[in-house]
């Protein structure tokens, strides 16, 4: 067997991490031949619910998962980790505006931030889908000095397999036969999915689509397809933002397919003219844990409208919790 990798993940006993803990010690990031110890973090009030989320993945008889560390001291979560997911943060509660859950759970972030740059792996990759996201992200990677910006991510492969999905569905097609998808910005509602590079089995996907489609319906269907699973289901999106927090950390740590790419929240180096200061979604390609965004795309009018539409939400994000950058 090969050395265990150390993996943490935060908020632990919520419904994303139950979804995701499974997954993980059943080998779907890193193969059936990689074993595995877990450290959970949680609340101090949740660990009871923790310890049967452990019963359970104990009951599994994964041969991967080699130990399960449960705590609520970060330090302890993140010690010598080489991966972590940032789950783990209030949801929006009746009356709450964004601003109130950016306000709420960027303290959050900034704490795990410091633990990270204390204890965790100098080579970590982390990936935050706690919201709000990016900037979320943002604040872990400003507490984090020691740590290079490109240890963290923000999750936007969400974004993106649902934008796979319904194109796919749309066009007769599966998610293989499409490349090139495209989410600038944040993960939000002003997120842009881009379809101006999207190919379907070879060919143009707007050459397939009529444009009226693509403005009125698929766009916005993907802007806010989370409250739609909110209002079918009555909670929030879990197992396929586990399945996509996978595959964005695989994408991550194997790379890219020749000829495609995928979507991730990174910290802008300036490309597109994006802010520098923010962590933004961006067309990026991977080989041996380098991530490049795509260069030279051909960006119209109308694109360039709805990615500063994006950015702009980001910078008032940003502004919000100045103090904590």
């Amino acid at each position: 067997m090969k050395t265990p990798i150390h993996i943490a993940v935060t908020g632990a006993a919520g419904q994303i991490s139950y979804s995701l803990l499974f997954r993980l010690s059943a080998g779907l990031l890193l193969g059936p031949d990689q074993p595995i110890v877990l450290h959970l973090l949680e609340i101090t009030p949740a660990m009871g619910v923790l310890e049967g989320v452990v019963m359970e993945l104990n009951d599994c008889a994964s041969p991967l998962l080699q130990r399960v560390i449960m705590t609520d001291d970060p330090r302890i979560a993140f010690k010598n980790v080489d991966y972590a997911f940032l789950i783990g943060a209030r949801p929006r509660g009746p009356g709450m505006e964004r601003k109130d859950l950016l306000q709420v759970n960027a303290e959050i972030f900034a704490v795990q931030g410091r633990a990270l740059n204390e204890v965790a792996s100098r080579s970590v990759k982390v990936l935050v889908t706690g919201n709000p996201a990016n900037t979320n992200t943002l604040i872990a990677i400003k507490n984090a000095p020691d740590l290079k910006p490109e240890n963290f991510s923000s999750m936007s492969r969400l974004d993106h397999n649902r934008a796979l999905s319904y194109l796919a569905e749309k066009c007769g097609v599966h998610t293989p036969d499409i490349i090139n998808m495209s989410i600038w910005g944040n993960h939000s509602a002003t997120q842009y999915p881009d379809l101006n590079h999207a190919k379907v089995k070879g060919q143009s996907a707007l050459s397939l689509l009529d444009a009226d489609w693509v403005i009125d319906d698929f766009i916005p269907k993907i802007q806010q397809r989370g409250a739609e699973v909110i209002n079918a289901r009555g909670q929030s999106s879990a197992a396929s933002a586990a399945n996509a927090a996978i595959d964005q950390m695989k994408s991550w740590t194997l790379g890219t397919e020749a000829g495609d790419w995928v979507s991730m929240g990174i910290l802008s180096a300036g490309d597109y003219g994006i802010d520098t200061d923010l962590v933004y979604s961006f067309p990026v390609s991977v080989t041996t844990d380098r991530v490049d965004v795509v260069q030279g795309l051909a960006i119209s009018e109308f694109s360039l409208e709805r990615m500063r539409l994006t950015e702009q939400e980001l910078k008032e994000e940003r502004d919000a919790v100045r103090h904590l950058l």
